[in-house]
């Protein structure tokens, strides 16, 4: 299960992640509050959201493509640092007093476009610390590293927030960045496992999208992800809306939801790194049940039911994204691999400036519970759906068999599924 931290550099790593992990989270729940108590809208905590967001639906591609071509650890050195400075910003106009939503949606955007370089960086530079084969270990230990940290965060910002307000949970999380700051300038780099950075040349974005669209193994994952990203990962929206307008509590509630979400994540993340395979069939299972429980949560009648769903609903979510993840990175060239995962990055979460608004005026004008409900039953219909293609895409059948003692439920494989495609899907399948 944790194999990978036996690496001195992922270790290091690991450790800095984990702290500016719990500061991210604690400026989370801090904006999210901040943004609900100044407006007292939903849609405003989804715009608040969908600027984050934007600029990777926008440059995302181009992140990865910059990913390709720059040394890793010096460029998230560079990130890491950006990152923080917005947190001290923010809590420096809360903190005076002078803090408005625009405020908050300029950081917001700000961060966002710091992510677009950040985020392919970090999925890239996993394999250059660990090597292919502790690849998906590493992995599924990032998340479990950030649900540890969500586990933390909310916790401390709803303790924060009460008793001295989000300036100070924004001060906390704008230092919390020189942990993986001196986790990078500690790092041994005659271990890492650098690949061959990409020449700078004409059309490698292009170049990027024809090696997605050829492999239907890596584009049906990603577009499967996508409408999980967009309409089922709204969680500030709808806790923000359930604990103001339904059970009619504060910010303590709103980070012990989030907290119980992270208990759940951990969990799942936990077990994913006990597995040796990632397997297309797990990843649309779970998909499938993490829209179903969504939408049993939406009408759960009692607050002690929808809080125990979220645990089981943080699994789920936390098994679609590293499964999605290790996936898609295992099946890629390396030398595509920024590109390719800058394409996953930019749908699953630049998926949100669309989605999030969408779902908090929903949220606002049909009340949390239609809200939530909306965005479990299009993850469910995603998963089924995409779940059909890639079953006939790769020559398989559902066996339904009830005799006692057998799997009711088995994948097949159909009569004449030879091409390569179909070999590729039901092998990964």
């Amino acid at each position: 299960m944790f194999s990978s931290l036996r690496i001195r550099n992922y270790r290091l790593f690991a450790t800095g992640q984990v702290i500016s992990n719990t500061g991210t989270w604690m400026q989370r729940i801090a904006q999210d509050w901040l943004v609900q108590s100044i407006t007292g809208s939903s849609a405003a905590v989804g715009i608040t959201t969908a600027l984050q967001f934007l600029p990777m639906l926008l440059f995302g591609l181009y992140g990865g493509v910059l990913t390709d071509r720059l040394a890793k650890r010096r460029l998230l050195l560079v990130t890491q640092s950006a990152m923080g400075l917005t947190g001290l910003a923010l809590a420096v106009l809360t903190l005076s007093g002078h803090v408005q939503v625009w405020h908050v949606y300029l950081m917001a955007f700000l961060l966002g476009l710091i992510t677009v370089l950040d985020n392919p960086a970090r999925q890239a530079f996993v394999v250059e610390m660990v090597g292919p084969h502790d690849l998906r270990n590493a992995v599924s230990l990032n998340s479990a590293n950030f649900q540890s940290a969500r586990l933390i965060g909310p916790a401390v910002a709803g303790v924060l927030i009460s008793a001295v307000g989000s300036g100070w949970a924004f001060a906390l999380n704008g230092l919390s960045f020189l942990a993986p700051i001196t986790s990078l300038l500690l790092m041994r780099t005659g271990e890492l496992h650098t690949s061959d950075r990409a020449p700078r040349g004409k059309g490698q974005l292009r170049e990027g999208l024809r090696y997605v669209a050829g492999r239907p193994d890596l584009i049906w994952v990603i577009v499967l992800v996508g409408f999980i990203g967009t309409f089922g990962f709204n969680f500030p929206i709808w806790l923000t809306a359930f604990v103001d307008h339904v059970y009619h509590s504060g910010a303590g509630t709103y980070g012990l939801l989030n907290s119980l979400m992270a208990a759940g994540s951990l969990i799942g993340a936990l077990l994913a790194a006990r597995r040796a395979t990632s397997r297309l069939r797990l990843l649309v299972g779970a998909a499938a049940l993490f829209g179903a429980l969504e939408v049993v949560a939406a009408l759960s009648p009692a607050f002690w039911l929808f809080a125990a769903l979220l645990v089981v609903i943080g699994m789920c979510g936390l098994t679609i994204n590293v499964t999605a993840n290790s996936t898609v990175q295992l099946a890629t060239d390396p030398s595509m691999r920024g590109r390719v995962m800058s394409l996953f990055m930019m749908v699953f979460m630049g998926g949100t400036p669309v989605g999030a608004p969408i779902v908090g005026w929903v949220t606002d004008t049909y009340g949390a519970r239609i809200g939530f409900l909306s965005g479990g039953v299009i993850a469910l219909l995603a998963a089924l759906g995409v779940g059909l293609v890639l079953a006939r895409a790769g020559g398989l059948r559902l066996q339904v068999d009830l005799r006692r003692g057998h799997r009711a439920l088995t994948l097949v494989s159909r009569q004449g599924a030879g091409a390569e495609g179909a070999e590729r899907l039901t092998s990964a399948a």
